[in-house]
């Protein structure tokens, strides 16, 4: 077994991404990150100018509002968070990353940052320095393609994620969550059934304007119905046609057949 993947049950495994780790030449998340449709020389040009991070711990940032923009950032292993602070002096979460995802592309327009992002657990990353971005797209013609299409591909995911959960129902939004998490990990060649959420309900609910309290039902009315399964972070989704319909508003669950709480 994979050192990352750790057991759920006899028959699926939980991806543990603070575990994951990857080169350019060998990483199994290039099809998703800067590497994708590179050749083996471009690899190696490319490999000379990113670099790798240290391991950061759980809370320290990869960078914070109104830092100078000097790099895009492409997590290798673990899993952080973006938001930002609001009038009132509240955390607003705005995303979340995963290993083969890129940041940065906020700070382009004005060359800082207009977010700050923090690891959820022990992650690291590769840095792309921008200074150097000209220079090698002189070199690696086919990267700044593809830096356009990452970039259309965050509005893409931002502008689906607002649509979806703009004055929808709590049931609704919360099952576009989970599968848009399911979808996301599909892509990157895992498990979309079976997963960790190193996400706390609280930041769950931050991030989708619900209480925690609401997150807690919700999962619980999902797990009683049998949809999915929760151990505490682990999610393993049953019925993911049945999330489906739900985030369509063609399905509604009724309340929970016990009082447990996920």
């Amino acid at each position: 077994m994979e050192p990352w993947l750790a057991n759920m049950s006899k028959s699926e495994h939980v991806i543990d991404f603070s575990r994951i780790k990857a080169s350019c030449s060998n990483c199994n998340m290039q099809e998703l990150c800067l590497p994708r449709g590179l050749n083996p020389d471009d690899l190696q040009r490319l490999e000379h100018v990113v670099k790798g991070s240290r391991p950061l711990h759980k809370g320290e940032h990869v960078f914070r509002t109104n830092d100078a923009f000097s790099a895009f950032y492409a997590i290798r292993s673990g899993s952080v968070k973006s938001y930002m602070i609001d009038d009132s002096g509240e955390e607003q979460v705005i995303g979340f990353y995963f290993p083969g995802e890129i940041l940065g592309f906020d700070a382009v327009d004005n060359n800082m940052h207009s977010c700050s992002v923090v690891a959820m657990e022990t992650t690291t990353y590769c840095s792309l320095p921008y200074n150097k971005l000209n220079e090698i797209s002189q070199q690696i013609p086919d990267l700044q393609n593809q830096l356009f299409r990452l970039l259309s591909r965050e509005f893409t995911k931002e502008n689906q994620m607002l649509l979806s959960i703009n004055r929808r129902p709590a049931e609704e939004r919360i099952a576009t969550f989970l599968v848009s998490l399911s979808g996301r990990f599909k892509r990157m060649g895992y498990s979309e059934c079976a997963f960790n959420l190193p996400m706390s309900r609280q930041e769950i609910g931050n991030y989708l304007g619900l209480t925690i309290e609401t997150v807690s039902r919700f999962l619980s009315r999902f797990q009683s119905n049998g949809l999915i399964d929760i151990n505490r972070k682990e999610i393993r989704i049953n019925d993911l046609p049945a999330l489906h319909e739900i985030c369509d508003g063609n399905r509604s669950l009724p309340p929970n057949k016990n009082n447990s709480v996920a």
